[in-house]
């Protein structure tokens, strides 16, 4: 159980480097959480790009990459980094300075991409104040709508992750707005379900956790709301992962934490053979390091 973002820094820093392929990466920000992440000990770069501006802002910031991939343009750049992760060159896919749709068409092209047959989705871990450990939660920056098949694989994609990362029998919940299966709210069926498709042993035994659903935020991380509402529950209080019943939802739930609670966070795609670090330009150093390091820690095998 990871506590804090410090503690996954300091799990990542134990164990051999990872190396990160970089799409596009002539962007100086970007690369100062690299190098951040370099001098941290965890990252061996593989930078793709116009080989003179990948070079001179590496002289510049004192960054050491493993190794600098030539390619001209976006599409180009996409395609070589994803090919470096395809062949076993590196473990973490990272966007650079590129368009996201022309990353995420490269990542799931059919014949040189790092499609699975899985849809892709996003974990977002949340460092929130007041509780005593990390929160995992999908999917709040890809599936708008998912229906129960593609919760389905919402839920694998993320027991992946956290069992690479170290969570053992993680506590799951389905969450909606009550604990009631109500046939005119989706979220609540859908909930119910993916408690059906676990119980039947679909996931196999490599993937335990304890699921439950439909359940609301109160009910999954307070026990005395579960008491007050004669709930017995066996995450309450200990839930690690969340399952949001839409994007909205975890949007804005999301938001909510980072901006009026001033939530640490990191954000990965899962789904693909390998972790993929979307991110944006908006992302504040911090998150781009935890990011990396977040990713690093999924890659394991």
């Amino acid at each position: 159980m990871l506590k804090n973002f410090d503690e996954v820094l300091e799990k990542v820093r134990s164990i051999e480097p990872f190396t990160v392929s970089v799409a596009a990466a002539a962007d100086k920000e970007l690369l100062q959480a690299v190098k951040t992440a370099s001098d941290l000990g965890f990252v061996r770069p593989v930078l793709v790009g116009d080989p003179k501006a990948v070079g001179g802002i590496c002289e510049e910031i004192g960054l050491k990459p493993l190794d600098i991939l030539a390619a001209d343009g976006e599409e180009e750049a996409v395609a070589t980094a994803v090919k470096a992760v395809r062949e076993g060159g590196a473990q973490v896919l990272m966007k650079g300075l590129v368009n996201t749709s022309i990353y995420m068409r490269g990542i799931l092209n059919k014949e040189h991409g790092l499609r699975t047959g899985r849809l892709l989705s996003m974990m977002a871990v949340y460092e929130a104040p007041g509780y005593h450990k990390l929160v995992y939660c999908s999917d709040s920056g890809i599936n708008v709508a998912p229906n129960l098949e593609q919760k389905k694989d919402i839920l694998k994609n993320i027991l992946l992750a956290t069992k690479s990362i170290g969570l053992k029998t993680p506590k799951v919940a389905a969450l909606t707005a009550n604990e009631m299966v109500d046939p005119k709210i989706q979220s609540t069926v859908d909930a119910a379900g993916l408690v059906e498709y676990v119980a039947s042993g679909a996931l196999g035994a490599d993937l335990p956790c304890i699921i439950e659903g439909p359940i609301a935020f109160d009910v999954a991380f307070d026990p005395h709301a579960a008491a007050h509402k004669k709930i017995d529950s066996k995450i309450t209080g200990e839930t690690d992962i969340v399952i949001f019943p839409n994007m909205e939802a975890g949007n804005i739930m999301g938001k909510s934490w980072i901006h009026l609670c001033k939530c640490r966070w990191a954000g990965i795609v899962l789904g693909a053979t390998h972790p993929v670090i979307l991110g944006s330009r908006a992302d504040t150093p911090e998150i781009k390091l935890n990011s990396i390091a977040l990713a690093c820690l999924a890659a394991r095998s």
